[in-house]
């Protein structure tokens, strides 16, 4: 079992920055890839990006590509989002995920509750 809680989100203006993490806890964390999602309202969740277990490698979402940028440090059991440049569409709960697969479409076996983040233009 993981236990996975997001912070930092909240409001900025667009063209901003914010960084989001997600602490673990449980189970080994450094064994899992990790990824973040976003769902925006009335929107279905969609994949942003994802880390391999060493953090060597990262793969994202057309979308953030450029923008984004994932990281994580087994050592305090935290993945990172970094957001800049941020835009209106990316208005949405952000959520990080674990799972014990790299393949793109993995399923993703823990989540964590969300945080939300509204960017104002």
């Amino acid at each position: 079992q993981v236990q996975l809680v997001e912070s930092g989100g909240g409001l900025v203006q667009a063209g901003g920055s914010l960084r989001l993490s997600c602490a673990a806890s449980g189970r080994t964390f450094s064994s899992y890839v990790m990824g973040w999602f976003r769902q925006a309202p009335g929107k279905e969740r969609e994949f942003v990006g994802a880390v391999s277990v060493s953090g060597r490698s990262t793969y994202y979402a057309d979308s953030v590509k450029g923008r984004f940028t994932i990281s994580r440090d087994n050592a305090k059991n935290t993945v990172y989002l970094q957001m800049n440049s941020l835009k209106p569409e990316d208005t949405a709960v952000y959520y990080c995920g674990a799972s014990t697969s790299w393949r793109v479409g993995a399923l993703y076996d823990y989540w964590g509750q969300g945080t939300q983040v509204t960017v104002s233009s």
